[in-house]
């Protein structure tokens, strides 16, 4: 039984291997939709892979297949009218480099975008690979011009080869008129993968006045044929699943990176920052730098969005409400004017008529409709522009839970009243969208400086029961009108729960909410105002404005908390007004992703440094 076995298995064919050709022409070719089909089905019928360019210029081919069926696809390549004399370079695998067929009409069979070169009317002159390893065995004066691709050189290339820098063919052109003028007047042989480059790079460097041009016949896989290894280091780059071949024309171990597309050596592939589908050598970042990187990205994107400010460009503002239970079995309009009060009931009928009152899918509503509670309609505001902001936000750091903000002013940080798409939500919504990123704090419009904001629901809960609890630890700096009378001081003054008018808080000792916020004295300037350190230990609205315009030295800039206990007219700044001084500087918490203790921090705005006397702020 042993012997059958081992007879039976010696008696099994062994496969054939698969020969590789590459092969082109430059010559005119017509009819190419009909030359296509056909030879889309021979390659078909042929069990052939890889892929053919046609174009009026000629053919460029990578086919791979048995030698029988390749030897069938040279033979009626060399029946079409200027393919006679078609001479692949061939090579054998014991495996398909290419996982399918193709045949393409394209405008040229190497994409060159250079007018006027014409390979079949003005071939530069070339020299046989015998030739060339001859005048290099002679150490002849000459350049070896490599023109491939900088990922194609990094493999291997000639013993002190010049080559050109360029990721793609199209940049050939303008790294030659950078070549040094001297050049012109010396020898050059030029050189790519299988001499197709060349058929074009030839022309055109003599159109560029360089004197003695010659390409390598065949390439290097021509030379590698005829020559081996010689006066070559390192193994040549080819277009298939190969990747590379040594001068022998067999397969190396060399991939390409699946993240760059950089090739990589076998000895390149025991880096240890190679990753299989993740990093190699050539595009490994660390941390710090791919922060970095990912930052900047994300910085262009806020730059392209705020300018200009998206809420300049006028648009149709959709406000949608909801109808409240009281509201419940009134006509539509009657509810609307129940609902919101302060547009005159005439104004209503009249955004009525022009169609400006919604249902949900952007219908018009009729006045009697009946509404019911919890049904949500729309009142569409046209043609809407938004006041100025400042939209120069900052990125201070970003990982998987956080995004660290600096934030400008003025910029109200959500949607309502005159600003919609002017708030830092939208900016955020849309810079880092499909993700709906969520402050976890706020900040007034008019105030400058750190701000939380969570990329996800999961590191929200993590985070914000740490504000709740107070255990974040938040530093203001803030300048004021006046100079305290001692260096520390605190106010623990209750604050209103309920806005007024203006939407502000004031001191109510009756009913308001327990506050307290912590203050030293950084600076005592000359010009009357002081730099004070803020530390709130609870989270109340407006509480430091609030304390420091009930203790008499309200904020520098503030518009609403004025001297003498005063209240002003307005909440939010313009851009050209004189910028509240509240700054906020640090904020201290247990990062949501490891609940490590992390501390964060803004760079201080110059118009709370400039002052007249110098102030240690590390």
């Amino acid at each position: 039984m042993y012997f059958r076995v081992v007879l039976w298995l010696e008696s099994v064919p062994s496969m054939p291997p698969i020969q590789n050709i590459a092969a082109y022409k430059f010559t005119p070719l017509t009819d190419l939709r009909p030359l296509r089909t056909r030879l889309m089905e021979a390659g078909r019928e042929w069990s052939l892979k890889g892929t053919i360019l046609i174009s009026t210029e000629g053919i460029n081919l990578f086919v791979a297949g048995t030698p029988d069926s390749v030897s069938r696809l040279m033979t009626l390549l060399r029946l079409l009218p200027g393919l006679a004399d078609l001479t692949p370079k061939y090579s054998e695998t014991d495996h398909q480099p290419f996982s399918r067929y193709l045949v393409r009409i394209k405008r040229e069979i190497i994409a060159f975008g250079v007018e006027g070169i014409n390979p079949a009317e003005n071939p530069a002159p070339k020299i046989q690979a015998a030739t060339l390893r001859q005048w290099l065995d002679e150490g002849r004066p000459l350049t070896l011009l490599d023109t491939r691709n900088d990922y194609e050189v990094k493999l291997g290339t000639f013993k002190n080869a010049l080559p050109l820098g360029i990721d793609h063919f199209r940049d050939f052109p303008g790294a030659v008129r950078k070549l040094p003028e001297e050049m012109k007047e010396g020898p050059i042989v030029m050189f790519c993968t299988g001499g197709i480059r060349c058929e074009k790079a030839g022309p055109f460097m003599e159109r560029e006045g360089f004197k003695h041009i010659l390409q390598l016949e065949g390439g290097i896989l021509k030379y590698f044929e005829e020559c081996g290894g010689a006066h070559y280091e390192g193994e040549c780059f080819v277009f298939d699943k190969r990747v590379g071949v040594d001068p022998c024309l067999h397969e190396t171990d060399s991939i390409i990176c699946f993240k760059c597309q950089t090739p990589l050596t076998g000895e390149e592939q025991k880096d240890p920052r190679y990753v299989r589908g993740v990093s190699c050598p050539a595009c490994y970042r660390t941390p710090e730098s791919h922060m970095q990187t990912t930052l900047a990205r994300r910085q262009e994107s806020i730059s392209r969005l705020a300018s200009p400010p998206p809420g300049r460009i006028p648009y149709d503002n959709d406000r949608p409400f909801k109808i409240p239970a009281p509201c419940d079995g009134m006509p539509f309009l009657e509810a609307v004017q129940t609902i919101l009060p302060r547009i005159p009931r005439q104004e209503w009928e009249n955004r009525q008529v022009q169609g400006l009152l919604l249902d949900p899918r952007k219908n018009p509503v009729p006045a009697d409709r009946t509404v019911r509670a919890g049904e949500t309609y729309v009142h569409r505001v046209p043609g809407l522009t938004e006041p100025e902001v400042n939209m120069n936000v900052r990125i201070l750091h970003e990982d998987e839970a956080l995004v660290v903000l600096d934030k400008p002013a003025p910029l109200p940080m959500h949607p309502g009243g005159r600003f919609n798409r002017n708030t830092l939500q939208f900016l955020l919504d849309t810079v880092y969208h499909p993700q709906k990123p969520h402050p976890a704090h706020r900040l007034d419009a008019n105030t400058t400086g750190v701000l939380l904001i969570t990329r996800r629901r999961h590191f929200a809960a993590r985070l914000q029961p740490q504000f709740e609890s107070g255990t974040v630890a938040k530093i203001y700096l803030v300048r004021v009108n006046g100079h305290p009378e001692e260096d520390s001081f605190c106010c623990d003054a209750p604050i209103s729960s309920t806005p007024s008018a203006l939407g502000l808080r004031t001191v109510d000792r009756a009913d308001g909410l327990k506050a307290r916020t912590e203050f030293k004295v950084l600076n005592r300037h000359a010009d009357g105002t002081s730099l004070l350190e803020a530390r709130p230990l609870t989270g109340r609205t407006n509480q430091i404005r609030v304390h420091l315009w009930h203790l008499g030295l309200p904020v520098c800039g503030d518009p609403a908390y004025l001297k003498d206990g005063a209240i002003g007219g307005t909440q939010t700044l313009s851009p050209g007004d004189p910028p509240l001084c509240l700054h906020a500087w640090k904020i201290s918490f247990l990062h949501p992703l490891d609940m490590t203790p992390c501390e964060m921090a803004a760079p201080i705005p110059p118009h709370l440094t400039a002052t007249p006397q110098s102030c240690d702020l590390k």
